[in-house]
C-alpha cells in the first residue's frame, strides 16, 4: 500500500509541471492570436459605399470615433491604465503600447480636424470637436478621477454629436472645408509622427527589452493613419477625381500603412541584416518609410 501511494505521489509533480508548462505556452499564444483578431477593423470604404451620400466630415469623424470605440469595447478594453501585469510596463504589454500609439495619432489627427479641416481663418472652432479633442487628451494611464476610458467615451460621444450636427437644417456642425491648403497640414502632422517613429525603430540605443514597446507604439500610428487616409480619400474624392497621380498615391500609402498595422510577430526580434532571424522593427520601419515618402509626394501634388 505504501509503495502504491508513493508511486501515485510520484506522478503528481510531473503532471503539475506539465499543466503549468501548457498554461505558460497557451497564455502567450492566446494573446498573440487574440491581438491579430482585435487588429481587424473595417475601414471607411466598407462603411460608405461608392456613390453613397454623406455630409463632408462624416467619414473622418465616423472613423475617428470607430478607432477609439474599438479599443474601448474589445475584450481586454483600454490597457495602458490596467493592473501592472497588463499595462505598458510588464508582460502583456504589446496591446497597451499599441494603444498608446493609437491615442497619440488620434490626438494629432483630431487636432488638425478641429483646427484646420473644419475651420478657415477667423471662423470659430466647432464646439463638439473642441470637446472631443479635450477628452482625448486625458492621461492614457489614468485609472480614475477621471478614468481614461470615461474621458475617451465622452470624446466618442462628442464626435457622434458632431456627425448629427452635420445633418441638421441649418447645420449645427462645421463640415470639412475641402481646401487643399488645410489638408496639407494633416499630412504634415502625419509625416512628423512617422519621422519620429522611424527614428526610434532604427535607433541602436534602444534596450533589448524595450524593442517590442517601440514596435507596437509605432504600429499604433500606422493603424490610425491607415484608417483615416481611407476616410480622407473618400472625403476628397470629388476634389481629386480627375487626378490619377493623387488617387494612386492615396491607394499606395493606404496599402503600406495597412501592412504595417497588420504585422504581428509572435516575438519581436532584432536580427542582423544577414542573420537567420528577422529584424521586425526595421521591417516595420520600411513600410512606415514608404508611407511617409509618398505622403510627401501627396503634399507636393496638393500644392500644385
Amino acid at each position: 500500500m505504501n509503495r502504491l501511494r508513493s508511486n501515485q505521489e510520484g506522478w503528481i509533480a510531473p503532471v503539475l509541471a506539465a499543466i503549468v508548462a501548457l498554461l505558460l505556452l497557451a497564455g502567450p499564444l492566446l494573446m498573440h492570436y487574440g491581438q491579430i483578431a482585435h487588429n481587424d477593423l473595417p475601414t471607411a470604404d466598407q462603411r460608405f459605399a461608392p456613390g453613397e451620400k454623406f455630409a463632408p466630415g462624416e467619414p473622418f469623424a465616423t472613423t475617428l470615433a470607430a478607432i477609439i470605440r474599438h479599443e474601448l469595447d474589445s475584450r481586454t478594453g483600454w490597457r495602458p491604465n490596467d493592473f501592472i501585469l497588463w499595462g505598458p510596463s510588464l508582460w502583456a504589454d504589446n496591446n497597451a503600447n499599441r494603444q498608446l500609439g493609437i491615442i497619440q495619432a488620434v490626438r494629432e489627427s483630431g487636432r488638425i480636424f478641429k483646427d484646420n479641416l473644419t475651420k478657415v481663418s477667423s471662423d470659430e472652432f466647432d464646439p463638439e470637436l473642441v470637446e472631443a479633442d479635450t477628452a482625448f487628451r486625458n492621461d492614457a494611464g489614468k485609472f480614475w478621477l477621471p478614468s481614461a476610458e470615461s474621458k475617451y467615451r465622452a470624446g466618442v460621444k462628442h464626435l457622434r454629436n458632431y456627425i448629427a450636427g452635420l445633418k441638421t437644417e441649418p447645420l449645427k456642425s462645421r463640415p470639412i472645408n475641402q481646401r487643399n491648403i488645410e489638408l496639407i497640414k494633416l499630412f504634415q502632422a502625419w509625416t512628423d509622427l512617422l519621422g519620429g517613429a522611424h527614428a526610434k525603430l532604427y535607433s541602436d540605443e534602444i534596450p533589448w527589452m524595450e524593442l517590442d514597446d517601440v514596435f507596437y507604439d509605432a504600429q499604433g500610428f500606422a493603424h490610425v493613419m491607415h484608417q483615416l487616409i481611407v476616410a480622407v480619400h473618400i472625403e476628397y474624392r470629388e476634389t481629386i477625381a480627375g487626378r490619377q497621380v493623387l488617387n494612386t498615391l492615396f491607394t499606395e500609402v493606404a496599402g503600406a500603412l495597412e501592412q504595417a498595422a497588420a504585422m504581428k510577430p509572435l516575438v519581436v526580434v532584432n536580427g542582423s541584416p544577414s542573420g537567420l532571424f528577422a529584424n521586425h522593427r526595421r521591417n516595420l520601419a520600411a513600410f512606415l518609410s514608404e508611407a511617409r515618402q509618398k505622403m510627401y509626394s501627396i503634399r507636393e501634388e496638393l500644392e500644385k
